[in-house]
């Protein structure tokens, strides 16, 4: 553990996916005027104590989480540029098809990170919000820079893959981090699209969105295939340290039902179209493929959570948080797009505090198994 991994990152994007839970929960639960939610048009003077302390928690964590993010994000930054110039350590995970998708986990945290400044810190700071248009291109070029790694490193690891021979049978579920980091990018490309008024930045906002959202749909697809083909064709579940990303199908599909919601959005302002039902079909068909997928996925960890979650650390229990944040993110969408449900809004409030205690539990074990904190008896793997 005192190696680096650039699958730290993923502590950095769960944390800055918790922060934009609450977010989207007030998004998409409270009503206010046209555009994306901010402080002022919270309804305070409306609303009962216990329900005003609820939201001033949320706002809490909204600001907790962001801190967070940011701080994680500047700490692995750090040790990534010190990994990097490790050139022999690199070229040899680089080259390696079953490890080398880590790699992709720096891309998938820096992207949130404009998420992060989209909703949260826009959320609390009024001249951001009210000024959002002009920030509108230099977010499109900051995203293009992203956009333009993303898609070299991607191309890479895929060539790669196809060029080098290793054992197919060793494959697992984080190899969906390909299509997941494919996918953030898009969402955020497809939510400049949607925000954006002026034409030219939402048509090649949209149409870059679309270049990485069909590849992270196709890699999706049949990534998630032959993961299920080989371990149909293997005994019993993977290693233990590759239990965790089981559950990496959640995250992809909400960060794909999303990017195709906002595309919806995207064809209403700029092109005219009249998509009606669509997002009620689009965030509701896939919400009811997480619930299942949730369900399934937890049942094969019961033993993993029983012996070794709370025994033992390595990284790859940070994509535990992943779809969770996820989970309460496309619920949000559902509670506002299909049935105002107070079953839902229990269940969006619970999974973020589980993603909370989740959250600082992985913490004080990495920080224990990194060294930042007196190790006492803590397995590190």
């Amino acid at each position: 553990m005192k190696k680096f991994s650039p699958l730290a990152f993923l502590a950095s994007l769960g944390a800055g996916g918790i922060a934009i839970i609450p977010f989207a929960f007030f998004n998409y639960s409270i009503p206010h005027a046209k555009g994306l939610i901010k402080i002022a048009d919270m309804p305070y003077a409306e609303v009962g104590t216990l329900t005003a302390t609820l939201f001033r928690s949320l706002e809490g964590v909204m600001i907790t989480f962001t801190a967070i993010h940011i701080i994680l994000s500047v700490i692995f930054f750090v040790k990534l540029i010190q990994w990097l110039k490790e050139k022999d350590t690199y070229k040899e995970f680089i080259k390696n098809p079953l490890t080398n998708s880590a790699i992709l986990a720096p891309f998938i945290s820096i992207t949130m990170t404009m998420n992060v400044f989209i909703g949260p810190i826009r959320y609390f700071i009024p001249e951001f919000a009210a000024n959002l248009q002009t920030f509108m291109l230099p977010a499109l070029i900051a995203w293009a820079v992203i956009w333009l790694l993303l898609l070299r490193m991607e191309i890479k690891l895929l060539t790669t893959s196809f060029t080098s021979e290793f054992d197919v049978s060793k494959i697992h579920f984080g190899w969906l981090l390909h299509p997941f980091a494919l996918g953030m990018v898009t969402v955020t490309g497809m939510g400049i699209a949607a925000l954006g008024q002026d034409p030219t930045i939402s048509n090649t906002a949209a149409f870059m969105s679309l270049i990485t959202g069909t590849m992270g749909i196709f890699l999706l697809l049949v990534k998630t295939i032959a993961l299920f083909k080989s371990h149909f064709a293997s005994s019993g579940l993977p290693e233990k340290q590759f239990l965790p990303s089981l559950l990496i199908v959640v995250p992809n599909i909400t960060l794909y039902a999303i990017s195709i919601f906002r595309f919806g959005h995207f064809l209403e302002k700029q092109h005219g179209a009249e998509m009606g039902p669509f997002f009620l079909i689009v965030t509701t068909t896939l919400f009811a493929f997480e619930v299942w997928y949730m369900l399934f996925g937890l049942s094969l960890l019961r033993d993993y959570f029983k012996k070794h979650f709370f025994k033992e650390f390595h990284v790859t229990q940070w994509g535990l948080i992943c779809p969770l944040v996820a989970f309460a993110v496309l619920g949000s969408f559902v509670y506002s797009t299909f049935i105002a449900s107070p079953i839902l809004y229990a269940t969006i409030v619970i999974t973020l505090f589980l993603s909370v205690v989740a959250f600082f539990s992985l913490l004080i074990k990495h920080a224990k198994c990194s060294g930042w904190l007196k190790n006492t008896n803590k397995a590190c793997v």
